[in-house]
């Protein structure tokens, strides 16, 4: 019997590989909004208000702002993830990261964060080696407009800029939204809970029919698919 094609890993960051609950997202939540209201002149609730608005309608505030404001992705993703003392905050667990080196196949990062940001985060957690290469929010384009996840025109092209069926793909995400996405495109998905469930945010306990697996530690990834 011929064995089976090696699977290909898309691995989100935060939330996923570590602790972005407690080490940036309030920082970026902040950020965000101190953004918002210097370059749109808004107030602090106004700002508030948008910010939490366009992360509902386009899973991400950037898109909004891009669309209806004509703000530049590239100087808001910038100086929205500076970020002072990142890597003294970041916080992972080192049986998941052991687990990474065991696990076979190829290994990407797909974060809808900056690339830079991305860098610091893997460097800084010593695990930038373990993953063959990283895919971030500047490499989500198609048709010069940014198509991050959970959008699925960007996760098609992505499986075939990969040339691998959508079958030998596998999703590990902290996001259901993008889960959810990755199914419709073929994808197999793991919903990982280690860090949102410690936030407070893995309450959802039963797993969904588009999710495959729910893990708690990325040794579990191993134990399933080898």
């Amino acid at each position: 019997m011929k064995p089976a094609a090696p699977l290909v890993w898309l691995f989100d960051l935060d939330d996923t590989l570590h602790d972005a609950s407690t080490a940036s997202m309030p920082r970026l939540r902040v950020s965000f909004g101190e953004y918002i209201q210097r370059e749109l002149q808004l107030t602090q609730a106004e700002s508030d208000a948008l910010r939490r608005r366009y992360w509902l309608r386009y899973g991400a505030t950037l898109l909004g702002l891009v669309k209806h404001h004509g703000v530049d992705a590239a100087h808001f993703l910038h100086h929205t993830h500076l970020l002072p003392g990142l890597e003294q905050a970041l916080r992972s667990h080192a049986h998941d990261l052991a687990a990474l080196q065991r696990l076979r196949g190829r290994k990407l990062i797909l974060t809808n964060a900056p690339r830079a940001y991305a860098e610091r985060v893997l460097g800084a957690l010593g695990i930038r080696r373990c993953f063959d290469g990283l895919i971030s929010i500047e490499d989500m384009r198609m048709f010069g407009a940014l198509r991050p996840k959970p959008d699925a025109r960007m996760l098609r092209r992505l499986v075939a800029r990969l040339r691998v069926p959508a079958a030998r793909c596998v999703l590990v995400e902290d996001t259901l939204q993008h889960q959810k996405a990755a199914r419709r495109v073929g994808l197999r998905t793991v919903w990982m809970q280690r860090w949102s469930h410690a936030a407070g945010m893995g309450r959802l306990s039963r797993r969904p029919a588009y999710v495959d697996l729910k893990a708690r530690k990325l040794g579990a990834l191993v134990r399933r698919f080898g």
